[in-house]
């Protein structure tokens, strides 16, 4: 057991001190008593609640068959640097992360072999009509944008992803309130009373997913998620004909703080919806420890769609195995405006009645 000298104030953060006069730990600042027992137990739980051990096991021995590269090439782009590999087969005449174009630079070199893939469900027209029906019915989107913005290139590729999976033991402590409200002819009153709820137990995760790529916008990634993890197979370079993959950039080791920070928000979210009947919840602590931490290396179907209009380009991407599209769009700033002027008008005028009416009343 840890000791301490110094315990905080459970209701507002603050240094308690033992009052000699009530035998009770108190604050001096919102005068709020505890027991010693209770406070020594309060320390503790919050004690037992912090630090993590989120440590992985990534090592991976999945190399290539012997072969198996034989008919694969990669492609180049001077703009953004990205190594993309393919069949031979397979034209690539562009980048599909920054429409550069891209040049043949040689035979392929793998350093790891993908455990999975996720094959392609939807076609280059089936991405063209999901862009289409993204950008229709928009109220602020530039009219002569439809007409004017052009894609510049649909490209069909897999992007590499880290799938970690771990069993976590948690231990956390939440702070609760709960509010009590009343009324008298002089005053009105609210009483809060504090609470410390303490959640441990386990959560699985299985296929955390963390791009490995340094040109694919994690966040652009993650908002075309979930993918069906039940849908993925066994690697073959047969799934590469006619599309693009790309080489991971970011290594397992390097993708481990990204994965750990979805796991812990998951198990924050998960214990914190057991914390039920309160007005108020928030975390104090936390811990969590992760037990048989493994990654295995996949590649996700996306398809990409390069956009310009008036001088600016605009990136799409779609689910390969789902078809969610997701990207952003232009706004027209007269459009928005009028709405927001629109908006205020309607409510000066909607006060200004009401004024009017209530000056007749009292009248």
């Amino acid at each position: 057991m840890a000791y301490t000298n110094e315990y905080k104030c459970p209701c507002c953060g603050a240094k308690l001190e033992f009052s000699s006069t009530a035998q009770k730990m108190k604050c001096p600042y919102c005068d709020s008593e505890f027991e010693v027992s209770t406070v020594q137990d309060y320390n503790e739980q919050l004690s037992e609640a912090s630090g993590d051990d989120m440590s992985w096991e990534t090592q991976a021995d999945n190399g290539w068959n012997e072969g198996e590269t034989n008919n694969m090439r990669i492609y180049s782009c001077k703009s953004c640097g990205g190594q993309i590999f393919a069949d031979e087969t397979t034209g690539a005449s562009f980048c599909p992360y920054c429409n550069n174009p891209v040049i043949m630079s040689g035979n392929f070199s793998g350093e790891l072999r993908p455990d999975l893939i996720i094959p392609f469900k939807f076609n280059k027209d089936a991405a063209k009509s999901a862009y289409e029906k993204h950008v229709s019915g928009k109220s602020l989107l530039p009219k002569v944008f439809k007409d004017q913005n052009h894609i510049d290139e649909i490209k069909g590729l897999y992007v590499p992803v880290w799938l970690f999976r771990a069993e976590a033991d948690a231990n956390m402590c939440f702070r609760a309130e709960k509010k009590r409200r009343w009324s008298d002819n002089n005053y009105n009153y609210v009483e809060t009373s504090y609470y410390q709820a303490v959640r441990k137990g386990k959560i699985s995760f299985e296929n955390v997913p963390v791009d490995g790529s340094q040109k694919m916008a994690d966040e652009l990634m993650e908002s075309i998620e979930p993918y069906d993890y039940s849908q993925a197979v066994k690697f073959s370079t047969a799934y590469l004909s006619g599309y693009l993959a790309d080489k991971y950039d970011v290594s397992s080791d390097d993708s481990i703080a990204r994965a750990n920070e979805r796991i812990k928000k998951s198990t924050e979210a998960a214990f914190a919806a057991t914390v039920q009947g309160y007005d108020y919840v928030s975390c104090e602590s936390s811990s969590v420890k992760l037990k048989g931490g493994k990654v295995q290396y996949a590649l996700y179907p996306v398809w990409l769609l390069n956009t310009t209009w008036n001088g600016n380009r605009y990136t799409f991407a779609m689910n390969g195995q789902t078809g969610k599209l997701v990207g952003n769009l232009p706004v027209d700033k007269g459009k928005a405006a009028a709405m927001f002027f629109g908006i205020t008008g309607g409510v000066s005028i909607l006060c200004l009645i009401l004024s009017i009416l209530l000056g007749l009343l009292g009248g």
